[in-house]
């Protein structure tokens, strides 16, 4: 009896934990946290959703976290202060900082490259594996992004450029796409929860999302979409792990001045763009990672419980 009290009060604690989740990063006045939010793959489409821009969802099988909100100015300042010089080869993807200085602001003007870097702290920082490889000397000119290989650790054929033994990561494509829009049962149009109707919003309700206007607004203004997360419809554009034609990386979401506004259909659900991973102009990014442990223990405790019950 005593055994059942532990299992189901361990399955408690494991479910308030698997719910959305904060992690802190950093020491002293440059700490911060990242919201997550959980992503479940135990449900995906039977055979691949197209888009209206042609691509085709396949969903994700494993399950794992969304960052609950773009990473902000304040963030992003904290991590240069810990890491130092954010530099590397091409120069070209080091050029720019943040255009919008608001330190709630979604940071923009950070290549895809700086992205990574900034994801790689975070894993390393924490003590966990970088999730992506640069060659050089960190700081300076000659850092380098390159792919992982067969004799390193992590190394994945199907994802040469994320190890997989990485805790935090950018999404890919499919991760992004699956956070923003499936419920379950299908692909939404809209990241709109049940019964909510697209709004332009403000900035200072907590109501709608932010297209069609002239700067973006602090990270979270707006309505909380179906899977927890905010402004993955409109705001800034933002980086995704999955190369593109050969040489650029996806980018998802829309933004907040987007000429394409006037057909919401198109930056709001389908909306894809793919850029040179050192264009800088007004990209942001939010940060994926791995399911926290406990949610994996409550998987194998979930299953003790039913052996115990047969």
């Amino acid at each position: 009896m005593k055994k059942v009290r532990i299992v189901v009060c361990l399955v408690v604690v494991c479910m308030i934990a698997a719910s959305a989740s904060a992690d802190a990063f950093g020491t002293g006045d440059n700490q911060f946290i990242i919201d997550f939010v959980p992503i479940s793959g135990s449900t995906n489409p039977t055979s691949g959703i197209q888009t209206s821009s042609g691509y085709i969802f396949t969903g994700v099988n494993n399950s794992y976290r969304m960052g609950t909100y773009e990473i902000s100015n304040d963030q992003w300042t904290k991590f240069t202060a810990a890491y130092g010089t954010v530099t590397g080869s091409p120069s070209t993807a080091y050029n720019n900082a943040p255009y919008w200085t608001g330190m709630n602001l979604p940071t923009t003007g950070t290549s895809w490259y700086e992205a990574a870097q900034f994801v790689n702290w975070l894993n390393v920082s924490t003590g966990h594996q970088a999730a992506y490889k640069f060659t050089g000397t960190q700081g300076q000119s000659d850092y380098t992004f390159t792919t992982w290989e067969v004799s390193d650790t992590g190394y994945n054929a199907g994802n040469p450029y994320r190890n997989s033994n990485a805790f935090y990561f950018l999404p890919t494509q499919d991760e992004w796409v699956k956070a923003a829009y499936w419920n379950g049962a299908s692909l939404q149009t809209y990241a709109t929860k049940a019964g909510e109707g697209l709004t332009q919003g403000n900035g200072t309700n907590g109501v709608g999302w932010n297209y069609a206007t002239s700067q973006p607004w602090d990270v979270g203004s707006g309505s909380q979409e179906l899977n927890g997360t905010y402004d993955m419809m409109g705001n800034v554009w933002e980086w995704n792990e999955t190369l593109l034609l050969n040489v650029s990386r996806s980018v998802r979401g829309g933004s907040y001045y987007d000429p394409y506004y006037e057909n919401a259909n198109y930056f709001m659900s389908s909306a894809m763009s793919a850029q040179n991973p050192d264009h800088e102009t007004d990209i942001g990014f939010r940060v994926a990672s791995v399911p926290e442990p406990c949610s994996l223990i409550l998987l194998a405790l979930g299953g003790l419980v039913l052996r115990r019950k047969k």
